[in-house]
């Protein structure tokens, strides 16, 4: 009996990464309960859909560089650093894997936009991890001069949020 179990289990979670997949969304969270005191809680998500919006920045540079013709080569040797934000000297990066929310309660302003100038220890946004929300605070005083994630995505431990210079 618990062989079946645990092999329907592992079906569900196999059908429910391709559901993910076929229907390109970031994050499926499923909780099965099959009894008083036996339940399966599952949480699968795509950890590509954050190389999109790490990505989605470079192509402005590559679209801009064609204008004019003898720099591309030259601009590309600088783009490449660039386009690993958690190397950048301002960048945070996520403390913990979760989810985050740019904004404190769905309809409020969000806690920073880019070009604003933060303080340290400003709430720049939240990572919820386990229905805990946790606000991330700024280190330094300065501008934010790149959001590198989208509200709601999900994150792991180390993705580059936010870069302040």
């Amino acid at each position: 009996m618990t062989q079946n179990k645990h092999e329907s289990d592992v079906a569900f979670i196999t059908a429910l990464a391709e559901l993910l997949r076929e229907n390109d969304l970031g994050e499926i969270q499923v909780k099965r309960d099959y009894g008083a005191d036996d339940s399966l809680n599952v949480r699968v998500s795509r950890v590509t859909s954050h190389a999109a919006v790490v990505a989605a920045p470079a192509p402005a540079p590559v679209a801009a560089a064609p204008a004019a013709a003898p720099a591309p080569a030259p601009a590309a040797a600088p783009a490449e650093p660039a386009e690993d934000p958690a190397s950048h000297p301002g960048a945070v990066t996520s403390p913990m894997v979760g989810t985050v929310y740019m904004q404190p309660e769905p309809g409020a302003p969000a806690f920073i936009t880019t070009g604003a100038q933060v303080s340290e220890g400003d709430t720049l946004l939240i990572v919820e991890a386990m229905k805990t929300m946790n606000h991330i605070p700024a280190p330094t005083s300065g501008t934010v001069k790149r959001i590198l994630v989208e509200d709601g995505a999900a994150v792991e431990f180390g993705t580059p949020l936010v870069i302040i210079e």
